[in-house]
Order: structure tokens, then C-alpha cells, then sequence
């Protein structure tokens, strides 16, 4: 039997304590993903699909709805708990994605997805597993061991040295450069000696090189390199069409609807949205979405300063870290200062496994800045 006033009074403190503003923030970048959405998906449902024009609008408001329910619960849990429930998660999220090359769904040449069939959805499990592994290398880098901190980034390195690898050999070039890049940003903030924190990036980078270029494996990413420092080679149709819908949607756009990349390049509303929003809204709206996070980061970032543990910094600081580099990554293959990667935009960007992704990582940002009660 319910307990109605233990509900109330559960909603009113968790009210009473979340940050408005972030929280607000957060909405906002949701509804105007879902308001893009529209404008941008039922063209591509009434073209392709046999189907209601609104096909994937519904679906990612769905979708939309379902992270708001995850943003919440991830948000209400007390923090020594959340902390605990998300180690655990991490290792479920980890197995199904050891599992992935052995009974995954292979999709354009890419064994990315899971499909658990019934009323399962198709997930992505590296997108789910992002957020909790930002709560565990934090905690792993937090341990008390002044005398041994190199042993603390040792072991954060055996915790991503097995996803990095189940990323590669997937191909997942996009969400291997997201991971590298936000783990090595933890470690660059855990005050890492500069000499070793620079050695250690070039050697990371040196493999990275070698396995680009020398195996055969990953001959589509040597392709899509040299196809974005050498644009005469034609390997770079989709980063083209994309800039060339930013110059075309100018300042303030051709107009709702008025945009064409969507009919010109598959997937424009998930890998290319900003180039979608500039084409029919103009860079002004693009900009503005990128201020929306970058106040997004600011708020939690002084939040940070009045944090004591230095875990819940470190969380904090991988979770604004991920969402930043991700968004620099999409924006950067829009606009063509870096080769396709097929990253999606956090909030806006359509995607099932991209919206709960993001909504956890929301959700525990907002659990994390919560005020403390006294």
C-alpha cells in the first residue's frame, strides 16, 4: 500500500533541493531537441516510410519522455547509494558489451547494437555504459593512496583497457576517441605529473596511429582521414553536403522545412543535426545551443568549488567533460575541422540509446549538486 504522504513529502525535498536552473537548462536542450525533431524527421517518415509523417518525431518524444523518467530516479537516490547503483550497472552495461561481437547486430558494416527482442528495444550498450564509467574510474582515481597514486591510474587503465579494445574491434572509432579523451581528462585533473600525463598521451596516440594505418581492419578510417586532409580524394560526401547546408542556411536560415541535407545524407538527424538546425534556422540558433551548454558546464562547475569530496568533484568534472567533448566532436565534424566520426549531439540528436545516455549522466549531475540537507 502506498504511503501518499511519504511520496508528497519524498517529491517536495526532492523539489526543494535540485538546482532550478540546471534542471531547467537540461529541459530546455530536450525540447529543443524534440522541437528539431519534428521539423526535421517527418519529411524523411513520409519519403521513406508507408507510414505517419510524425514516425520518428513520436518515437523520440518516447524516447525524450522515458530519459525524463531516468533523469529523475537517478536524481532522487541518495548519493552513497546512486554511487553504489552505478558500479553495479557498470558491470551489467560492461557484459553487454563483451557480448556485442558474439551475438550483436552488425549494421553498415558496425556490430555496435543489441537486440534482446520482446518489448527491448535495439540499444547501443557503450552509450549506456558512459555514464556509469565516469563514476567508476572517478571513484578509482579517489582512492586514498598518497603513497601509490601511479597505482590508482594503473588500475583506472585496466578498467578502460578492455572497452577500448571492444570498441575497436567493433568498429567504434567516434566513441573510442570519447572515452580516451574523457579518461584522459580525469587523469589530467587528478593533478598527474604534466611529463607523465604528456608521455603517456603520445603513447596512447602512437598505437592509435599504428592501428589506423597499418591494419587492415580499420582501412575505413585511414579512408575517412585522408579523405578530410586530402577533400579530392571524394571520401568525404557527407562532411561536403553537411558544410555546405551551414553556408547555405546563413545567419538565420532558409526556413522550417526548407532544408535539404536530411534527403541528401542518411542519418542528417542524428550524426548531422547542427548542420540541419543551421540549414533551416541558421548558425544564430547553433550558437545558442552551444551557449546552452557551455552556461550548462559553468553552473555545475561552480558547484563544484563548494564540494568537498573529491570523488563527487571528480564525477562531476568526467561528467561535464564527456557531454563537452562529445558536443565538440559533433559540432567538429559539421563544420569540418575533424574527419566523420558519427557522434551524436547530447539532448538534441536523435537516438534511443543517446537520450537514456545523456539522461543518466543528467541525472546524476543534478543527484550530485543537489542541496545538502542539514
Amino acid at each position: 500500500m502506498f504511503d501518499s504522504n511519504y511520496i508528497y513529502k519524498s517529491y517536495y525535498n526532492w523539489w526543494k533541493n535540485i538546482d532550478k536552473t540546471l534542471l531547467f537548462l537540461i529541459l530546455t536542450l530536450f525540447i529543443l531537441g524534440l522541437f528539431f525533431s519534428l521539423v526535421s524527421t517527418s519529411l524523411i517518415a513520409s519519403d521513406k516510410l508507408d507510414t505517419n509523417s510524425y514516425y520518428f518525431f513520436i518515437k523520440h518524444l518516447v524516447f525524450v519522455f522515458l530519459g525524463f523518467l531516468t533523469l529523475v530516479i537517478f536524481s532522487f537516490f541518495e548519493k552513497d547509494k546512486l554511487l553504489n547503483i552505478s558500479i553495479v550497472l557498470f558491470f551489467i552495461f560492461f557484459i553487454f558489451l563483451l557480448l556485442v561481437p558474439f551475438i550483436g547486430i552488425e549494421i553498415k558494416g558496425s556490430k555496435r547494437w543489441m537486440d534482446l527482442g520482446g518489448p527491448f528495444p535495439r540499444f547501443q550498450p557503450i552509450e549506456l555504459l558512459k555514464p556509469f564509467f565516469i563514476v567508476v574510474i572517478s571513484s578509482v582515481l579517489s582512492i586514498e593512496n598518497n603513497k601509490k597514486i601511479y597505482f590508482n591510474y594503473f588500475l583506472s587503465a585496466l578498467v578502460i583497457l578492455p572497452i577500448i579494445l571492444l570498441l575497436i574491434s567493433q568498429p567504434d572509432i567516434g566513441q573510442t576517441l570519447l572515452i580516451v579523451l574523457t579518461w584522459l581528462s580525469l587523469i589530467f585533473i587528478s593533478g598527474v605529473n604534466l611529463i607523465f600525463f604528456f608521455s603517456f598521451f603520445i603513447f596512447i596516440s602512437s598505437i592509435l596511429f599504428y592501428m589506423i594505418f597499418f591494419i587492415n581492419k580499420f582501412e575505413y578510417i585511414k579512408d575517412r582521414l585522408l579523405g578530410f586532409l586530402n577533400p579530392n580524394t571524394g571520401n568525404n560526401y557527407q562532411s561536403e553536403k553537411a558544410s555546405e547546408a551551414i553556408i547555405n542556411g546563413g545567419f538565420f536560415g532558409q526556413g522550417i522545412g526548407e532544408g535539404t541535407l536530411n534527403t541528401k545524407i542518411p542519418e542528417a538527424h542524428t550524426d548531422y543535426i547542427v548542420a540541419v538546425i543551421s540549414e533551416e534556422f541558421g548558425i544564430i540558433i547553433a550558437i545558442l545551443i552551444m551557449v546552452i551548454f557551455l552556461i550548462l558546464a559553468f553552473k555545475v562547475i561552480n558547484k563544484i568549488v563548494d564540494e568537498n569530496e573529491n570523488k563527487i568533484k571528480m564525477i562531476l568534472l568526467g561528467s561535464i567533460a564527456l557531454m563537452l567533448i562529445q558536443t565538440f566532436i559533433h559540432v567538429g565534424v559539421n563544420i569540418r575541422i575533424l574527419p566523420t566520426t558519427g557522434m551524436t549531439l547530447p539532448f538534441l540528436s536523435y537516438g534511443g540509446s543517446s537520450i537514456i545516455s545523456i539522461s543518466i549522466l543528467s541525472g546524476i549531475i543534478l543527484n550530485l549538486t543537489r542541496r545538502k540537507i542539514n
